[in-house]
């Protein structure tokens, strides 16, 4: 839902961008790309410094030790890559603390960036500016350790399990579409009973998205696992984005860093280091 947003800004940055015809006396001169997304050029809320929010505490997989600045954790990987891309090595990175909810409100930002796992919606896009999406959320399929269905290697392999899922989800979807279960899936009004339902062993998976499947391992079910994640079909993806100021003059060049990440591979590499096999949760297919 947020394509058509995107793609007017990255057409408002390409055209802000564009390189200067230097041959025409009459052109009005324009910053290159390369001159306006260099360091000294940026406007930033801290001179000299680039400001990133987060909120407190800080979860991993996305963040380790509750430490943003220490690099771990795919969010504090991507934010200092960005930062690297902009030109500022990592003593020129400070952080500071957003409250959730305080990143994507209308307002005056006191961060040049905020990365927390903000999903790029249109109302959201209506207070504040999103750079290009930097991870596109997976699916994500959660049992009790040592269950049946714990230790499947295949969407293949979960047909005949009993799934619990929300209504009107993007999970529901992936279910109907991806997995293509034997028997229809426990669908549930609210997120938390299907939680439930799994912690009561009336389900044999969960399948929500891969962020939420963190937090269910984590805090909400007990000896549950990550079984594996997987990539949706259909519809528009959601997607994470850098939150900025709406109107941020340095939307322009977070783009650019964000692609040039993507372009390198670097953003994959990031993910399958953070978010794969190496954080519990397999890719399956």
């Amino acid at each position: 839902m947020a394509r058509p947003l995107m793609l007017l800004a990255l057409a408002v940055a390409l055209v802000g961008c564009a390189p200067v015809d230097n041959t025409s006396s009459s052109a009005s001169p324009i910053a290159s790309a390369s001159t306006a997304c260099t360091k000294d050029q940026l406007k930033l809320v801290n001179a000299g410094k680039l400001t990133i929010g987060t909120d407190k505490p800080a979860y991993e997989p996305w963040f380790k030790d509750d430490d943003p600045s220490n690099g771990q954790g795919f969010e504090s990987a991507v934010a200092f890559a960005v930062a690297g891309e902009l030109g500022f090595d990592r003593t020129e990175v400070q952080w500071s603390t957003i409250k959730f909810d305080s990143a994507f409100a209308p307002g005056v930002k006191q961060f040049d960036f905020d990365v927390n796992q903000v999903s790029i919606t249109p109302d959201r896009a209506k207070a504040v500016d999103f750079s290009k999406g930097y991870y596109t959320v997976k699916q994500a399929i959660v049992a009790i350790d040592g269950s049946k269905f714990a230790g499947a290697k295949s969407l293949a392999e979960l047909q005949n399990a009993k799934i619990g899922v929300q209504v009107g989800t993007t999970s529901l979807e992936a279910v109907k579409n991806v997995i293509k279960p034997a028997d229809d899936p426990n669908v549930y009004n609210e997120q938390i009973d299907a939680v439930n339902a799994l912690k009561n062993k009336q389900v044999d998976a969960l399948v929500v998205d891969l962020p939420t499947a963190f937090y269910v391992t984590a805090a909400q079910v007990e000896k549950s696992k990550i079984v594996g994640q997987f990539s949706s079909t259909g519809g528009t993806p959601e997607e994470f984005g850098l939150v900025m100021e709406k109107g941020s003059a340095l939307k322009p060049c977070v783009d650019k860093a964000v692609e040039a990440l993507k372009s390198k591979g670097e953003l994959a590499k990031i993910e399958q280091q953070w978010l794969g096999s190496a954080a519990g949760a397999p890719e399956l297919r």
